[in-house]
């Protein structure tokens, strides 16, 4: 998957810049904690400042895991055929409207393949991807049904160690009187508080900016679970309101379409960004079953 993620990179220079800048914005924020927020007076006489700095690493490692992991792993991606499939009957067939069921397999015509139910064309990635949601720059791959666990994961992560951040800059502020950094101090502390200011005003903005960004794409990724609509699906208007009215598909319960996402194991386990469930097995065809 590493090759496919380096040669997503040269079809989409904005799936190689957004990583970038995701990791030197995870870099400075790490780095400004330990070096000028954890430092200042407020909270380098706690007893609580070395859980802080542990417990923000800790998060720091997960949203790594999580992104590597979102960046690397299949999304879903639809088999090709191992022979070319001759299409030549549908192409000179003449144009009609039929009554298309969302649950049909159907042709892609840019991958010259059999398509199941739910999976859209990806035009970065080149390929069908089952239950495909959207193809984001941030991870350079598509959101798709074997990775949206580890996007969402990525999101919470974010939003997590944005807030820890701008709630460690706050108390540093409104730390007890006398011991605010942005106070003055006499001599060389006077230059060093001013740094610790300017780094704390850099990180808070920093955290309220990705932690608002990430805030709303990880509602609009549950909403999307518990609704069992994806974006394109309603782009498409093959959501669940069509389907519920040719009876296709029952609406399922809101706790089964989140353990479709994220495992059925414990609760806890979606927290991890590791596989707590297997993935389709070698069974899967790329061909629907009257032509196997």
């Amino acid at each position: 998957m590493a090759a496919a993620a380096a040669a997503r990179c040269g079809r989409d220079p904005c799936g190689a810049l957004c990583p970038l800048l995701t990791y030197l914005g995870v870099g400075y924020a790490d780095y400004a904690v330990l070096a000028h927020v954890l430092p200042q007076p407020a909270l380098r006489g706690s007893p609580w400042c070395p859980v802080h700095a542990a417990a923000f690493n800790l998060i720091v490692l997960l949203l790594l895991a999580s992104h590597a992991r979102a960046v690397l792993a299949d999304p879903g991606l639809v088999p090709l055929p191992d022979t070319a499939i001759d299409f030549s009957d549908l192409r000179s067939a003449a144009p009609r409207k039929p009554e298309k069921s969302p649950e049909e397999w159907t042709v892609c015509e840019r991958c010259e393949a059999y398509r199941p139910p739910r999976a859209h064309h990806c035009r970065v990635c080149h390929r069908c991807v089952r239950r495909m949601d959207h193809h984001c720059p941030w991870i350079n791959n598509c959101v798709g049904e074997l990775n949206q666990k580890y996007f969402i994961q990525f999101l919470f992560y974010t939003g997590l160690a944005s807030l820890y951040a701008a709630g460690l800059v706050l108390a540093t502020w409104l730390g007890p009187p006398g011991r605010s950094p942005v106070g003055t101090a006499a001599g060389g502390e006077s230059g060093s508080n001013r740094i610790q200011t300017a780094h704390s005003i850099v990180l808070l903005f920093e955290s309220l900016l990705f932690g608002a960004f990430v805030a709303v794409v990880f509602y609009d990724q549950l909403v999307s679970i518990i609704t069992d609509e994806t974006p394109l699906e309603k782009l498409q208007k093959k959501g669940l309101k069509e389907m519920d009215r040719g009876g296709l598909r029952a609406p399922r319960p809101k706790l089964a379409l989140l353990r479709e996402v994220f495992g059925r194991g414990f609760v806890l386990c979606w927290l991890c960004p590791c596989s707590c469930s297997p993935p389709p097995g070698p069974g899967y065809s790329p061909l629907p079953s009257r032509y196997v």
